[in-house]
């Protein structure tokens, strides 16, 4: 198993001293959560832990590597589910084969009450049974009310853990039925350490420039910022997108998820809106960021957040890109002269 980092070390040793049944693990995304959700998981199921943390070589250490841990039920969309390696049910994989329903993005309900059965069965380990819930704002409200009456009375030895990066989105019937745990933020210097290695490990070209910008953009989430320094950007090309953006030149960032996309152009209109408003940029230098005025910097904010919405749904990328460039001119081009009077 991976080392944790050490801020996450110390929520775990925390953590196993809570005797709750129910653990929610909330904050921003990049803060670690779901690796937090999995290392307590396997802490509370390990056979030989070591100061809270698993061992990672028992045998019921081996079975949550190879997914086969016969006390630990993993309640995860069918997306993240295949890209963890993680089995999902049998009728479910026939139907994706067959190509009659796609890899769903929400927790289905027939997941959620195949969790609950789960939770009624005895441990096969005697270490007691576990279900995982990640992300947990991805239960829709029908797989979030099935999961209530467990929650609030669950049978003996069975633990919940559920990790959000959107604590506002979950039902708020589920957030009082569990323990909350606010994730810690890293020190500068242990996040930027961790980026170090990392970027070693995954022989990325990293050098103090790239990992400083990084760290910027993270905002102090290490997690985040390792997914920005993989996107490869220098302090050159990272001061020279806010103009190309602006002008609609979309070619740096072609390749990048439509996700990671819509996450810098927030950032970008964040610090646009910021500056139009007096406020000092936090993501970009002031020098290189496009003039825009307030309203129209909020009206674009305001079409951003909807954005977010249905980022993950298959549009064509090309015709994406190529709307939002159309959009940022806009936003960005020189603002009209007031009407003489």
């Amino acid at each position: 198993m991976a080392a944790l980092p050490p801020w996450l070390q110390r929520q775990l040793q925390r953590l196993r001293r809570q005797r709750a049944h129910a653990v929610l693990l909330e904050g921003p995304p990049g803060l670690g959560q779901g690796q937090l959700a999995w290392a307590l998981a396997c802490s509370w199921l390990c056979e030989q832990p070591q100061e809270a943390v698993a061992c990672g070589h028992c045998a019921s250490c081996r079975a949550v590597q190879a997914r086969t841990h016969p006390d630990l039920f993993a309640l995860l969309p069918d997306a993240l589910a295949l890209e963890l390696g993680w089995p999902l049910d049998a009728a479910t994989q026939e139907r994706i084969e067959r190509k009659e329903i796609k890899p769903s993005r929400q927790i289905r309900v027939e997941a959620t009450r195949a969790a609950l059965a789960f939770a009624q069965t005895t441990s096969a380990r005697g270490q007691g049974k576990v279900v995982l819930i990640q992300p947990a704002e991805r239960l829709n409200a029908e797989s979030a009310n099935a999961l209530l009456k467990t929650l609030e009375e669950p049978p003996p030895a069975v633990r919940f853990v559920l990790a959000s990066e959107a604590v506002h989105e979950v039902l708020p019937t589920v957030r009082s039925r569990c323990v909350r745990h606010a994730m810690a933020w890293p020190t500068a210097s242990e996040g930027l350490a961790w980026l170090r290695r990392q970027a070693a490990e995954e022989g990325l070209a990293a050098g103090e420039d790239k990992l400083q910008i990084g760290w910027r953009l993270g905002r102090g989430r290490a997690e985040e910022a390792l997914a920005w320094l993989r996107l490869g950007l220098d302090a050159a090309a990272w001061r020279s997108l806010p103009a190309r953006l602006a002008a609609g030149d979309w070619t740096a960032i072609a390749d990048w998820p439509p996700a990671r996309q819509l996450t810098l152009l927030m950032l970008l209109c964040h610090d646009a809106l910021a500056l139009a408003c007096g406020a000092p940029p936090q993501h970009f230098d002031a020098a290189t960021l496009p003039r825009t005025d307030a309203a129209r910097a909020a009206a674009l904010w305001r079409a951003l957040q909807q954005a977010r919405r249905t980022v993950e749904h298959p549009y064509q990328a090309a015709l994406w890109s190529q709307a939002w460039a159309q959009r940022l001119r806009k936003a960005f081009d020189a603002p009209p002269k007031a009407a003489a009077r």
